[in-house]
């Protein structure tokens, strides 16, 4: 329970420090800020790309943790690991840094390996960063008290997802990088609203729906809370103290 709350809170911090993180980047770059992309940001030719690469790193490492305890809240739904892919393809769009602060420039030649690398984990962590919400919303709409964060995730998710077909479709340039920046922090607001409610499970377990209590019922077997009436070993029905005081006075008598 500890470790779920701990990769709960993980789940806000790291969309918030990633943001902070290309925040100050974007300010730090002589480059039009519009016109700079998220993985410019960690380019060679960048400035401080070490702190980009880092929140990147910081981001992906935390969606992990998030997406595990996202298991053990819903582990019959793809969701989970779908947020889990998301982090490790955020982590590997840090460490396969693209060749350039812009895209194009005088100069510039043919893409290096890891910039082909850092193009394909980036597909892969756009497109898991918006299934898993959907379908982390979708199940959970169902579950008492989560009906409000699915319908704001679902929300926030569908406007991440038009944001990036427009970003796709370049419509905006020059201004792509903001449209991107804007298509990626709606994605990570849905996550830190996972997490927040996340979070209340735990500190009100008792009326969890998640409980243990709750996934077994659903799942056709009894409860474990009857502990106090079954045999920890065999199951059966243990002796009452007051039947057991009864056969000792009678066996005295």
């Amino acid at each position: 329970m500890k470790l779920g709350r701990l990769a709960a809170i993980g789940g806000i911090v790291g969309p918030v420090l990633f943001t902070v993180g290309w925040a100050v980047s974007t300010v730090r770059q002589a480059a039009p800020p519009a016109e700079v992309q998220l993985s410019g940001l960690a380019a060679e030719d960048a400035r401080d790309p070490q702190l980009m690469m880092a929140v990147f790193i910081v981001l992906g490492g935390c969606s992990i943790g998030f997406g595990a305890a996202l298991r053990r809240v819903v582990p019959r739904s793809a969701g989970p690991w779908l947020v889990m892919l998301a982090g490790a393809a955020t982590v590997a769009a840090g460490v396969f840094r693209r060749d350039h602060l812009l895209l194009t420039g005088p100069g510039f030649t043919g893409e290096s390996w890891h910039n082909q690398v850092h193009d394909v984990v980036s597909a892969v962590g756009y497109a898991a960063m918006l299934v898993a919400p959907l379908l982390l919303a979708r199940r959970l709409r169902r579950e008492p008290g989560w009906a409000g964060a699915s319908r704001a995730v679902m929300a926030l998710t569908l406007a991440s997802a038009a944001c990036l077909a427009v970003f796709a479709s370049r419509v905006f340039e020059p201004w792509n990088g903001a449209v991107q920046r804007a298509a990626v922090t709606l994605a990570l607001a849905a996550e830190v609203v996972l997490a927040v409610r996340l979070l209340r499970s735990y500190r009100g377990r008792s009326a969890d729906p998640f409980s243990a209590a709750h996934l077994a019922a659903k799942d056709g077997k009894p409860s474990t809370s009857d502990s106090s009436t079954n045999s920890p070993r065999t199951g059966t029905a243990a002796p009452s103290s007051s039947s057991s005081g009864a056969k000792w006075r009678s066996t005295a008598s």
